[in-house]
């Protein structure tokens, strides 16, 4: 008995008229939307990709005085100083351990608010909560290191609570100590920005069939039986989008914090490669050091992007790709 393979026919050129003539129409239909994402398109080429030709500098010795065609061309020179720099080298481990520190507590933290908001029955209650959460997210960078070196003086509240209740004896210079900068890093980021990472994922729980708790309600599942199993998988492409957008830039672990934080006496703890770029490169002059910085960012965050996007396709998960 002969195998029958079903295919698609090829399209007529009469067909083939047709549907071209259909995409016509619709962009003629929605050429008031086209003419209005002109302006955003011009943006972004002017201020996305233009600039890329600035990426140049990192491969010359350039001068800011000369033409182009008078610049010195060096190769992968700045690049080999990068990965044999010790100061380098300790910077990247500094910018990697507080991204990755960053990165885990910024979602545990947010997913587990919004899980406790979404508990709450009482509307007042849950917006109030979720406002004052929330408001620290509007302050600046400069206002919150303040209010952080103001808590974590030798008078300051920290060391207060902590000797009132015989934690210590005496007062911790918390700012003076390498060993505990990267977690006071990653508590400013949390007290920061956690109740606006929290927005989304309420979001998300907000689009979860309510029969699927009206059901879990008949079999007799608690609450945490409800997170566990309806919550969380309800929210989990949520959670796997965010994150992969948040591995690509794993790199960019802050500039501001540590900055003004960071002193001469946690030096080695406290810098990052941006402020390594600042530092060594703008200050200096060094323009293509500088630029080689920005260019191994930019190509490690799109390695990382594309690595993390390929692991949840394979793994069946939501991608971005």
């Amino acid at each position: 008995m002969e195998e029958i393979v079903v295919g698609t026919k090829p399209l007529s050129p009469k067909k083939k008229r047709k549907n071209k003539r259909i995409s016509w129409e619709i962009i003629k239909e929605q050429r008031q939307l086209i003419w209005m994402s002109v302006p955003l398109l011009v943006y972004i080429i002017t201020f996305a990709y233009v600039p890329v030709w600035g990426w140049t500098m990192a491969f010359q010795d350039y001068k800011p005085a000369r033409s182009f065609s008078d610049q010195t061309w060096v190769g992968f020179k700045h690049f080999q100083f990068l990965f044999t720099d010790d100061n380098f080298m300790r910077v990247l481990r500094n910018t990697l351990a507080m991204s990755i520190i960053n990165l885990i507590l910024g979602f545990v933290t947010a997913i587990i608010l919004a899980l406790l908001l979404n508990e709450i029955k009482k509307v007042v209650w849950k917006r109030t909560v979720q406002t004052i959460s929330y408001l620290p997210h509007f302050l600046s960078w400069i206002i919150v290191t303040g209010i952080v070196a103001t808590s974590l003086a030798s008078d300051g509240i920290v060391n207060e609570i902590l000797m009132t209740l015989n934690f210590i004896d005496q007062p911790i210079l918390w700012l003076t100590e390498g060993k505990y900068f990267w977690g006071i890093v990653a508590s400013s980021h949390i007290w920061k920005e956690v109740g606006w990472n929290t927005i989304i994922y309420l979001a998300a729980m907000s689009s979860i069939d309510p029969a699927l708790y009206e059901a879990s309600d008949i079999d007799g599942a608690n609450r945490y039986q409800k997170m566990w199993n309806i919550t969380l998988p309800g929210i989990k492409p949520t959670i796997v989008i965010l994150l992969i957008m948040s591995i690509g830039h794993i790199l960019d672990a802050g500039f501001e914090v540590q900055y003004l934080l960071g002193n001469g006496l946690v030096v080695d703890w406290s810098e990052t490669i941006d402020i390594f770029v600042l530092k060594y490169g703008i200050a200096q002059g060094n323009y293509s050091l500088a630029t080689a910085g920005g260019i191994f960012k930019t190509v490690v965050s799109i390695t990382m992007l594309l690595i993390a996007n390929w692991t949840a396709k394979r793994l069946g998960e939501e991608r971005l790709l």
